[in-house]
């Protein structure tokens, strides 16, 4: 898609046709995001929710600088491994309150609006609201999810089944369903905004301190306090958070890191979340002749895999939230470290995860020790075993989180990435029609690593927006739901486009393929070494080279992998791009 005045792409189409109206009505890039980022909790509640998080990259014409927004809410005061362990788990529970951390996505979208938007908070929220209110159709997967988990909420989480049963009973696909506990909770935030004395500012700071310290803060923490809730082990158990723990936190800004590769400048969030582990991909593959492959050769294929094993290795053994740990990610990135780890890439595909020593530091790979549930298990309780957002059905497909992307006229770019919060992690907060996010299922119970569980940190999360310059100017801004799979769908996406020379279009149309070679960052965090998937519409010469070269090769349906988004400035030509991955027949692009 090439416009002039605005491009727009997510995972949906009605918060891409909200982002493109908030843009008509005047808007600017990151006014349009927000607006997205809110459609996006109503109509896909199996991925995301308010009370979820998102990491929000930016470029702003106005400052010609890339900042990031970290809409990622810490771990409560209370959280210690003494705990977790004192109640018999050998992990923390993907579903339920025990994970559940202080929800960020609100705060950090409200952070962004009150630095760089430009209309008021009503403008922003409206279209959420009308279809919490009025209804949306409701996806199939939404559809599958809630069926999935009905007699969970009929028997458990019955505040769920309040809001995701209506007449008691599962809502078929394609219905129109509402969520108006949700629509009343965005309205009254939005009355609380209007009473604020001041003008735009003040009421996007009010609107945050009724979220924060107001009745928002206030029903979780009754909720969370008084509630014992059946989580993913089986068991019952109450959480940690607290209203303090909520009235303490606000969204931070910070600059990003960044890599060189050809005439881009890659800008991802920090080592809080996996991010810089695209960046470690890029700097491995910097010493291949890429272009001298062909795309989607076996020789590409298995290069970019190798490398990706080493990267992720380095993320599991370096990365957390570097306000508490020191990260060593200037040598992880440099270039004697990349060119070092660079010759571990051999031939022949790898069977162990090896991650690196950088400055001669000592790696430390935490044991992932997973909680047995009995064969006896309904089935439901089996899904929520499952920390992913997705209602688990064997399949290699799994296209959980949601993404947005926005580039306007006037120069600006965003790109968010939001998730968490969803139907399936925890029980809905009575009052409010949202749940509460589960991130801390991706931290460790190993004391020391810089992901080790404890008070007032970031889990590492698995998003990770993307936005590059070219030759200085902002040039690209991508993301793709997927997890732990993100920073390997949308480096092939780039790959294509930087090495490659395609469209935006036909980029995210390319091959897709992953390795699952490492620890997955939600429980019960599996790891399959050898592990790799690749889309069936691969050339079968190049599956069976693969195979021959050591790689245990799964085949996924064609066009399955990930949902890139991706807008683009042309300025030579002073033109917008947007594109959209046709997996899933969902994601929307437009521009105009």
């Amino acid at each position: 898609m090439v416009g002039t005045f605005g491009a727009v792409s997510s995972t949906h189409w009605l918060p891409s046709a909200a982002a493109m109206s908030v843009l008509e009505k005047g808007g600017n890039a990151f006014d349009a995001a927000a607006a997205a980022g809110f459609v996006l909790q109503v109509v896909e509640p199996h991925f995301n929710g308010l009370g979820g998080d998102v990491p929000i990259v930016s470029y702003s014409a106005a400052t010609d600088s890339v900042q990031v927004v970290c809409g990622q809410g810490p771990t409560p005061q209370a959280a210690t491994i003494n705990h977790i362990e004192s109640l018999g788990l050998r992990q923390i529970p993907g579903s339920g309150l025990l994970p559940a951390v202080v929800p960020g996505a609100f705060g950090a979208w409200m952070r962004m609006l009150s630095e760089h938007g430009t209309l008021p908070l009503s403008d922003i929220l409206d279209y959420a609201i009308g279809y919490a209110e009025d209804g949306f159709p409701l996806l199939a997967g939404t559809a599958d999810a809630i069926e999935v988990l009905a007699p969970l909420f009929t028997t458990e989480w019955m505040e769920s089944g309040r809001v995701y049963l209506p007449n008691g009973r599962p809502p078929a696909a394609g219905s129109r369903f509402r969520n108006p506990a949700l629509a009343d909770t965005y309205k009254r935030l939005l009355r609380e905004a209007a009473a604020a004395s001041g003008g735009r500012e003040a009421q996007l700071a009010a609107a945050e301190k009724a979220f924060y310290q107001g009745f928002v803060a206030e029903a979780i923490d009754s909720f969370v306090s008084a509630t014992e809730v059946l989580d993913s082990t089986g068991r019952r158990h109450k959480g940690l958070l607290n209203g303090q723990d909520m009235a303490d936190w606000r969204a931070g800004v910070e600059s990003s890191v960044q890599l060189q590769y050809g005439d881009y400048t890659v800008h991802k969030p920090g080592p809080w979340s996996q991010s810089p582990v695209f960046l470690q991909q890029l700097a491995l593959l910097d010493g291949f002749d890429l272009r001298g492959m062909r795309l989607g050769s076996a020789d590409y294929i298995h290069t970019v895999a190798e490398c990706a094993k080493l990267a992720f290795a380095d993320r599991e053994a370096w990365y957390g939230d570097p306000d508490h740990s020191d990260i060593p990610l200037d040598v992880l990135l440099g270039l004697e470290y990349s060119a070092e780890r660079r010759s571990l890439v051999d031939a022949k595909a790898s069977d162990t995860l090896r991650p690196g020593s950088p400055s001669g530091r000592r790696p430390h790979l935490p044991k992932q020790d997973p909680e047995e549930l009995p064969p006896t298990a309904s089935h439901w309780l089996a899904q929520i075993h499952n920390g992913l957002p997705t209602v688990v059905k064997a399949t290699a497909a799994r296209n959980d989180t949601c993404t947005i992307v926005v580039a306007d006229r006037f120069g600006n770019m965003v790109v968010a990435v939001p998730s968490g919060g969803w139907l399936k992690s925890s029980p809905v907060v009575p009052g409010l029609g949202l749940s509460l996010g589960t991130r801390a299922q991706t931290m460790t119970l190993a004391e020391g690593h810089p992901n080790s569980f404890g008070p007032g940190r970031r889990p590492r999360t698995t998003l990770s927006p993307s936005l590059a310059l070219k030759d200085g100017k902002p040039s690209l801004a991508f993301g793709t739901p997927g997890g732990d799979r993100q920073d390997q769908w949308t480096l092939e996406f780039f790959l294509a486009v930087a090495d490659f020379g395609l469209d935006l279009q036909s980029a995210t149309e390319s091959l897709a393929f992953h390795t699952d070679h490492f620890a997955a960052s939600f429980t019960p965090h599996e790891s399959r070494p050898k592990a790799l998937v690749v889309e069936r519409n691969c050339d079968p010469d190049v599956i069976e080279e693969l195979r021959g070269r050591g790689h245990d090769v799964e085949l996924a349906a064609e066009f399955s992998l990930g949902k890139v988004c991706a807008v683009g400035l042309d300025h030579e030509r002073g033109l917008l791009r947007a594109a959209a991955s046709p997996r899933g027949r969902q994601p929307y692009a437009m521009c105009r």
